[in-house]
């Protein structure tokens, strides 16, 4: 055991290790269909051939912390484990194509596997992340010998991420651009890079037009940055290669998911979770309170990690929990287990918009909506949130809620707890001045001193004839917030803020309707929020009790 794995050991709290003797064979070539050579490196206990296999592809190479946290922790653990490079990543050959080669490298890999004596027929993946999607691009075609998987903070496709709400999730994927662009540079330049990133691109998150961006960033031009840009459209059959999840139905292998209700990837986890349960599968999950780098959440995914694949590749069934759903109840915090997801009893609760900023049950009475403009060239800021940066959290919005472009509707102080678990949605009953424009809800708890804490929030972009307009003229919008396990203690207020963006995490709408790439001209919008008995703007909460 190294110094080093001692320490991450400890910091996880994971269970003593069955051996401290481990051997490392570096730069094994595993060939592709197409010849390319793809590096790979193998941890084993010494005297541990014919162990279950732990495959983990990485773009994130295969030394290091990733070497440490993924291969020899879990090889002192009683595993074999496999860290592979991905394509165009860390030595292995050919091209790195975000997300598009995986499935094929994948499945590839395990052919080799199989070929190999050390190999015993049985064999695991994990990870978070890329290190997830992965996972998912083999796990349908990997046949029996694929006996259990550990997916953490990912999805089986990234284009929702991407485009969250229809918007282009500009602050992760500059930052990812960047990461995996200087990753990869040796010596003090490539340090200092990597140590700069956010203030590098900071200035550079409001540069137009964003086809420039990654030049500006990184000194070149990002091939699969560049397609992203010009494949936005929702459909666009680009995408195909690397959606995996119309086969998360047909994956058998027993699966746990585990994520954060401040990550990326939740909304899409969670509608894998929803593919196997439908399938008839008893996939298990846990979320936490967690953002999508938070240390607190790598270590639970490696302890619930190694009890997963324990049970499932050495029958150790008893380590399992009995309940399959388990959620940390922020507000509470504590932890809730379940028998499913969304957790029964959950009843959905309508919290009105009401004349003067009010939110209540109560139906709203006549009124005048309410009014704002919406100007991109000073867009509405993003105050934490599911973000990759360290930014990314629950944060206080009271600054931010102060702003002319934010309208917030906020309730008494409640008499009680409020429970909330399970899915949020917010249905806004608007008007725009432009057919291209966005429209942001965000739910926020709010304590006695007036500090407001973002607890889960989601965005729409609207293009034309996206919704339909009612007859009116109004637009009904609903937008699909985080899902969120809350408590809102007595004496709190609900508050929920609409605005039309948050940059830049979300990419401005300029206003223009312009694509994407190009888009440069910056339109204003005026905004209406109605609030009326025909115009019943709410927000729905699944409340428990």
């Amino acid at each position: 055991m190294t110094v080093a794995s001692r320490v991450l050991s400890r910091l996880l709290e994971l269970p003593p290790a069955d051996t401290h003797d481990v051997i490392v064979e570096r730069d094994l070539e595993v060939p592709m269909p197409d010849g390319v050579k793809l590096l790979a490196d193998r941890y084993v206990p010494r005297g541990g051939d014919r162990l279950p296999t732990l495959l983990v592809r990485s773009p994130y190479g295969r030394g290091s912390f990733f070497g440490l946290q993924f291969g020899r922790l879990f090889a002192e653990r009683g595993f074999q484990v496999l860290i592979q490079s991905v394509r165009g990543t860390f030595g292995s050959g050919g091209r790195f194509d975000p997300f598009r080669d995986e499935r094929a490298d994948g499945l590839a890999t395990l052919e080799w596997m199989k070929r190999q004596d050390w190999f015993s027929g049985e064999f695991a993946t994990l990870g978070p992340s890329y290190l997830g999607l992965v996972q998912w691009a083999l796990a349908r075609d990997a046949g029996p010998t694929l006996k259990a998987m550990a997916v953490h903070e990912t999805a089986s496709q990234f284009r929702g991420q991407t485009y969250a709400g229809g918007a282009f999730s500009l602050d992760t994927v500059l930052s990812w651009v960047h990461l995996v662009r200087t990753q990869e540079k040796a010596g003090l330049g490539g340090v200092l890079a990597r140590l700069g990133a956010a203030r590098k691109l900071k200035p550079l998150l409001r540069h137009l037009p964003l086809n420039e961006v990654d030049t500006l960033a990184v000194g070149e031009r990002v091939a699969f940055y560049q397609d992203w840009l010009e494949h936005d459209a929702e459909g666009d059959p680009w995408w195909n290669p690397a959606d995996f999840s119309g086969s998360v139905s047909e994956v058998t292998a027993p699966v746990h998911l585990i994520g954060g209700w401040y990550d990326i990837f939740l909304p899409w986890q969670v509608n894998d979770y929803a593919a196997l349960r439908q399938a008839g599968r008893t996939p298990y999950l846990t979320i936490g309170p967690w953002t999508h780098v938070a240390p607190a959440g790598m270590a639970v995914a490696a302890r619930e990690s190694l009890v997963w694949l324990k049970a499932h590749l050495k029958g150790e069934r008893h380590l399992l929990r009995e309940a399959p759903v388990r959620v940390f109840v922020m507000g509470a915090n504590t932890w809730r287990d379940f028998s499913e997801w969304p957790p029964p009893g959950a009843r959905p609760q309508r919290w009105h918009l009401q004349a003067g900023r009010g939110l209540s049950p109560a139906t709203p009475e006549a009124s005048e909506p309410d009014r704002y403009r919406y100007d991109p060239a000073d867009p509405t800021p993003t105050v934490g949130g599911a973000l990759l940066t360290r930014e990314a959290g629950p944060r206080d919005n009271h600054e931010l809620e102060s702003r002319p472009d934010i309208l917030t509707y906020t309730s008494t102080p409640l008499d009680k707890d409020l429970e909330v678990i399970g899915p949020v949605r917010a249905e806004l009953f608007v008007r725009s001045s432009l057919a291209h424009t966005d429209f942001f809800a965000r739910l926020c708890d709010v304590d006695g001193s007036g500090k407001s804490i973002n607890i889960c929030d989601g965005l729409l972009r609207l293009v034309p004839g996206r919704p339909a307009p009612e007859p009116d003229g109004t637009l009904r919008v609903t937008l699909e917030l985080w899902p969120t396990a809350h408590r809102f203690l007595a004496g709190h207020r609900l508050r929920l803020q609409v605005s039309s963006g948050a940059h830049p995490r979300y990419a401005r709408n300029t206003g223009s309707g312009e694509p994407l790439a190009t888009a440069k001209t910056l339109v204003a919008a005026d905004q209406s929020v109605f609030h009326d008995p025909a115009h019943p703007s709410a927000l729905v909460l699944p409340v428990m009790g």
